[in-house]
């Protein structure tokens, strides 16, 4: 049994996650929850990303106390994953003690170790409204690619970061005034004394990815330079260096950090040591993110590892996925382009429905667009009539013929073999590609074991040979529920919710335990084993769904506006 601690992304708490954002969420938690199966050591965290100046920007617009705004949406949040079905070890947020205490203590550190330095800089300040502009405070044009609403800490168009005093134009977010140029003292983290093991430990790493390693090289061609991890902004984790009063951690040092100040957190809850996980070099480390985040937790993340002199693991995987787009179009806020994760559930309100769909659009390899009649093909054809039509098709035959009992194979014949043989191997694939975070590669190998039952079913009829052959037809279907309890552990990390309704129907418990996933399709379901009266997984969507979608939204978006937090509506 191996260690593993798991990561997604930390959301910010500005908003409410929409479905590209829950992309990262989910993939995390199917990983985990197969990981689980086969018997690992799983430790899972996130936590709402409350500090610096995209919650500052929400909340001055809004008028209200940051503490508040955050309070509220961290709790709304809370409760949407619960519905998502997302089963944190520990979901914390960034103002929590425990976090700031870590961080603060971490970044000491870093600093007494020498790789963390002050110095005088000129920072772009807004005269009419009396502070210095970081970050999302400041937008302009950006240096590299001309989008004309870069921020001062990237641009959302290419990816770049940037510092605020790179936009062309720049302009105070909060009243648009041209800024003026003051001195202010900062600190940085000297990114560039660890250019050379950067680069050591990204070209000689096995299992980061190569998308990760061509969009961090593009990256380090540039050369590693110091980096600002102070603001002059209020809210955040106070900065814990000498005469760094009123600046505040640059947010993402400090959320990167909260994968660990989680996980020390939840594992002394239990009793466990913090050193066990993340000082031993045979854990694995594995965050999902979108690739806007790669450069943070590829370079700046390892790199504050290494300089922090402790043996930390380093991440064994990132896994980054390409954007997902809405209906050919970017996610927008302010324009409402998107489907957000609340609305989702009260358009379709079975979670299994989104996670096993958003899987399937998963952006593995590029961008891909989320569009309502894929989401229909989806649930209809592949969940309703591919996986879910077999295993009741199975388990039925099993419930009137052989009355609830699993009948004793008699006369096992070549071609029943083959068709193991060939599920086996599907399942072997599926393994390899679960293991990889290749998640929607992975849910293939189910559709396809379930395509084959269904071609080895009508090929075998053994509705007819319950008549002619019963015997023959007590081995089919032997082999057959032992297919069907297979799929039901490997579909478990995508739909949890149907496959321990089908766990049920199996008489095997009420979910699935760990390290089960190991013996998917081994014959373990002996002769006379009883199962219940079988019931269907799935239903269809309406025929007419895509004729009433918009419909659906519109009076999706008025329930939610009388549940969101009033700072978000």
């Amino acid at each position: 049994m191996g260690k593993w601690i798991v990561g997604a992304a930390w959301p910010y708490v500005n908003t409410i996650p929409h479905l590209g954002t829950m992309i990262q969420m989910l993939s995390a938690d199917v990983f985990v929850r197969f990981l689980k199966l086969m018997g690992e050591d799983v430790v899972f965290v996130s936590g709402s990303d409350e500090h610096g100046t995209p919650i500052e920007v929400e909340a001055r617009i809004r008028g209200v106390d940051p503490k508040a705004f955050t309070d509220a949406v961290h709790n709304y949040v809370i409760n949407l994953f619960n519905k998502w079905l997302i089963d944190f070890s520990l979901y914390t947020r960034t103002e929590s003690e425990h976090h700031k205490e870590f961080v603060r203590e971490f970044m000491d550190n870093l600093y007494k170790r020498g790789y963390i330095f002050s110095k005088i800089m000129v920072m772009p300040y807004c005269p009419r409204d009396k502070i210095f502009l970081p970050d999302r405070f400041i937008e302009g044009i950006c240096p590299i690619c001309g989008y004309e609403s870069a921020r001062g800490d990237q641009c959302d168009n290419c990816g770049v970061l940037l510092d605020p005093t790179d936009l062309i134009n720049p302009r105070c977010v909060f009243c648009n005034s041209r800024p003026i140029y003051k001195k202010t003292k900062h600190w940085f983290f000297d990114l560039s004394k660890l250019e050379t093991e950067i680069k050591e430990w990204l070209l000689n790493h096995k299992t980061i990815g190569e998308n990760v390693k061509t969009y961090c090289f593009e990256w380090l061609k540039r050369g590693l330079k110091p980096r600002s991890i102070t603001r002059d902004n209020k809210w955040g984790i106070p900065a814990p260096f000498k005469e760094a009063e009123g600046k505040t951690i640059y947010v993402w040092f400090e959320a990167l950090l909260g994968y660990l100040s989680a996980s020390k957190k939840y594992l002394e809850s239990i009793g466990k040591k913090f050193e066990d996980y993340w000082f031993n070099p045979e854990t694995k480390t594995a965050y999902f993110i979108g690739k806007d985040n790669i450069p943070f937790h590829a370079i700046i993340l390892p790199a504050m590892l290494m300089a922090s002199g402790e043996p930390y693991v380093l991440p064994h995987r990132v896994a980054s996925t390409e954007y997902l787009m809405f209906e050919g179009q970017k996610f927008s806020k302010s324009k409402r382009i998107g489907i957000w994760i609340d609305e989702a559930l009260k358009i379709v309100n079975d979670p299994d429905y989104w996670r096993f769909a958003l899987i399937r659009m998963r952006p593995e390899t590029k961008d891909t667009s989320f569009t309502w009649r894929e989401f229909f093909r989806i649930v209809n054809n592949e969940l309703n009539d591919d996986i879910g039509n077999f295993i009741h098709r199975v388990l039925s035959l099993i419930y009137r013929g052989f009355n609830g009992k699993v009948p004793k194979p008699r006369n096992i014949l070549d071609i029943d073999r083959e068709f193991l043989e060939q599920v086996k191997k599907c399942y072997e694939e599926y393994v390899v590609r679960m293991y990889n975070a290749e998640l929607k590669a992975g849910s293939e190998k189910i559709l396809e074991i379930a395509r084959l039952g269904n071609q080895f079913l009508n090929r075998r009829a053994p509705w007819k040979l319950i008549k002619q052959k019963p015997s023959e037809a007590a081995s089919v279907l032997h082999i057959l529920v032992n297919v069907v309890r297979g799929l039901v552990l490997c579909l478990t990390p995508l739909t949890p919710n149907a496959a321990s309704k089908a766990w049920v129907m199996l008489k095997l418990g009420n979910k699935p335990k760990s390290n089960e996933l190991k013996t998917a399709f081994d014959l373990i379901l002996k002769p006379g084993h009883e199962i219940l009266k079988p019931s269907p997984l799935f239903k269809k969507l309406p025929s007419d769904f895509l004729k009433l979608v918009n419909e659906l939204i519109s009076r999706a978006r008025n329930e939610v506006l009388k549940e969101r937090p009033e700072f978000v509506k």
